[in-house]
């Protein structure tokens, strides 16, 4: 058989137990708000997410490509140019996001009352 079939797993029952499938580490949340304004290369997220190695990286851009939150598109060049979108699916993670950051907003200005 030459065709690759994909095996979805079951999911989760409780819906916050999906999302957190999904997004549920921390390297994921930086991609996608790095990745919400727009498309990047692999070296720009790289620098925008942080401390993360290039293998955490590959690994986690992997995962979200699989799980259909991002597309990796590679260009015929040399050097070759590889670039990650988020699909429609990523993007609707933006509510998820902007919620997240109003929350530790919050959190941050009365951390220190």
């Amino acid at each position: 058989m030459t065709t690759k079939q994909i095996i979805k797993k079951p999911l989760p029952e409780c819906p916050i137990e999906t999302t957190l499938t999904l997004i549920g580490n921390k390297w994921t949340i930086l991609i996608l708000r790095d990745l919400l304004p727009g498309t990047k290369r692999f070296s720009e997220l790289k620098k925008s997410v942080g401390s993360i190695s290039q293998k955490v990286l590959t690994a986690q851009l992997r995962k979200m490509e699989e799980n259909g939150l991002l597309t990796r598109t590679v260009y015929p060049e040399i050097p070759p140019r590889v670039t990650y979108t988020l699909t429609e699916l990523g993007q609707s993670l933006q509510m998820v996001l902007d919620v997240m950051k109003i929350w530790g907003e919050q959190f941050q200005e009365n951390y220190d009352k």
